[in-house]
């Protein structure tokens, strides 16, 4: 894997303070959240940020998503999420069609362990369903 292009020194520096398995996996879905987004004219670029602490992908220029937020699952180690807004019915959505495929918590998260392969999928349509949220 190349060396990735951070926006921000804060998001480098979130990225470089997780246990090296954690990076791994959450560099990939990171890729995955910026594939999604060049292979759709509707989004536009992204701006990647800090949001509580939480590297965090936001449609600026476009304006026609949610802010997707990607992290360790309170404080794990080996657990981490794509967080989304409780204000959404994205989860809801998730659950409808992913629910044999993917984990949820509430309604802002999907889960995963660092330790299986990331359900590419229904991840890559979770991420789009996020990122054009407000043109749904």
């Amino acid at each position: 894997m190349a060396a990735p292009d951070f926006r921000s020194d804060a998001v480098r520096a979130k990225f470089v303070a997780y246990p090296d398995a954690m990076r791994e996996k959450l560099l990939e879905l990171r890729d995955l959240i910026y594939e999604v987004a060049a292979d759709n004219d509707d989004i536009g670029p992204l701006e990647e940020t800090l949001k509580w602490n939480e590297p965090a992908y936001l449609t600026t220029r476009s304006k026609s998503g949610t802010t997707i937020r990607i992290n360790a699952h309170k404080g794990s180690a080996s657990e981490f999420g794509l967080y989304v807004s409780c204000q959404t019915d994205l989860l809801d959505r998730y659950r409808a069609l992913y629910s044999d495929d993917l984990r949820f918590e509430g309604n802002r998260a999907i889960l995963f362990e660092a330790v299986d392969p990331l359900p590419i999928e229904p991840l890559r349509h979770c991420i789009a369903m996020a990122l054009l949220y407000h043109h749904t």
